[in-house]
């Protein structure tokens, strides 16, 4: 409970700042579109799993979501496409060809994710190279640039370890990871919120962009705000909403943490909705275009039993495209398509 605290205080002071700030400059203004995706750390090797219990996760995806997401249209008529954010540890040329089929068929992306511990920055540069190539000269993922031709990808980190950021130096080892990234075609980071962990960043419910600050850890700690008109350098880092929910108490005083995670435990809700849109993540200049990003690790069980068992999936559809805010669905790809547009800068 002590180190949670402790975690928080790192960050906390940044969350009221931001909010006071934000009621200073006028920016809590009522969205007129909601921007929103899903970006799934989608894992069917979890935990160990064997081959068996992979296929069995991943069918249930290939079954079950199209029904539900059928359904269900935003304001411009799209339906809902996930993004599948597979790691490089679990590649199955098999497992890929099949989500891939899902994603041509208009349900979704696939994006990079990677688990690594002790890494080198030649090792790691030569990882998301290979594995790029791999999704899209077998697959026929991800994306080329359309000015350079260069196959690009978003990335979420696994362990939230990004930038070697952990206190204890696991999961990671590359302290300058947001240059390679940069270097190998990555046009965005998804990696946060990862609020109560300890490598949640000072800057929250921000889109913003990071710098590599050399030989430092946690260069993505702080950026410059992503803003109408304005170039900035550095990887351009794309967070979900980070909130107190004090509708949701510890001990009768406590307030727990939104962190746009959809659990088992932890089913989207029209509160959490409210939540989402009040955090107000916006580029600089156009608070009134909110993106909510969620994360979710939808290849547990007790994750895809909340889905699509008990109806957390549809819930939520129905939430967002009833709430009297137009709302526009994205990949993660999409997203940054979405803010680059509002930056009016074609620099991503």
């Amino acid at each position: 409970m002590f180190n949670r605290i402790n975690d928080m205080i790192k960050w906390l002071p940044f969350y009221y700042a931001r909010e006071f700030s934000r009621s200073i400059r006028g920016d809590r203004v009522q969205p007129t579109q909601i921007i929103f995706c899903v970006c799934d750390h989608f894992e069917p090797y979890w935990n160990g799993a064997d081959t068996f219990t992979a296929r069995q996760r991943l069918n249930r995806w290939l079954i079950e979501y199209p029904k539900i997401v059928d359904k269900y249209t935003d304001s411009q008529g799209n339906k809902l496409a996930w993004s599948f954010f597979y790691p490089e540890e679990e590649y199955k040329f098999e497992d890929l060809n099949a989500l891939a089929e899902l994603c041509h068929a208009g349900y979704g992306d696939v994006e990079i994710h990677l688990h690594h511990d002790n890494d080198t920055s030649d090792n790691l540069r030569q990882t998301l190279i290979e594995y790029k190539h791999r999704l899209h000269e077998s697959h026929g993922l991800l994306h080329r640039d359309p000015q350079t031709n260069e196959i690009i990808y978003a990335f979420i980190h696994g362990n939230w370890a990004l930038c070697n950021c952990r206190k204890d130096g696991r999961w990671c080892g590359v302290n300058d990871e947001l240059n390679i990234l940069q270097e190998t075609g990555c046009y965005a980071d998804f990696t946060l919120p990862s609020a109560p962990s300890d490598t949640q960043t000072r800057k929250i419910n921000s889109i913003y962009f990071a710098e590599d600050i050399p030989g430092q850890s946690k260069s993505h700690d702080w950026g410059s705000n992503a803003k109408v008109g304005a170039h900035r350098n550095g990887l351009l880092m794309v967070q979900g909403p980070l909130m107190l929910d004090w509708g949701r108490r510890k001990f009768f005083f406590f307030p727990r943490i939104e962190n746009s995670a959809l659990l088992g435990n932890f089913s989207p809700t029209k509160d959490r909705l409210k939540l989402w849109i009040k955090a107000g993540v916006s580029v600089d200049g156009a608070p009134d275009k909110v993106f909510i990003k969620l994360h979710t690790h939808g290849a547990q069980e007790s994750i895809m039993k909340m889905l699509f068992d008990d109806g957390g999936l549809e819930r939520m559809l129905e939430e967002l495209t009833s709430c009297g805010i137009p709302v526009k669905f994205t990949t993660a790809k999409q997203m940054v398509d979405q803010i680059q547009g509002i930056t009016k800068i074609n620099q991503i």
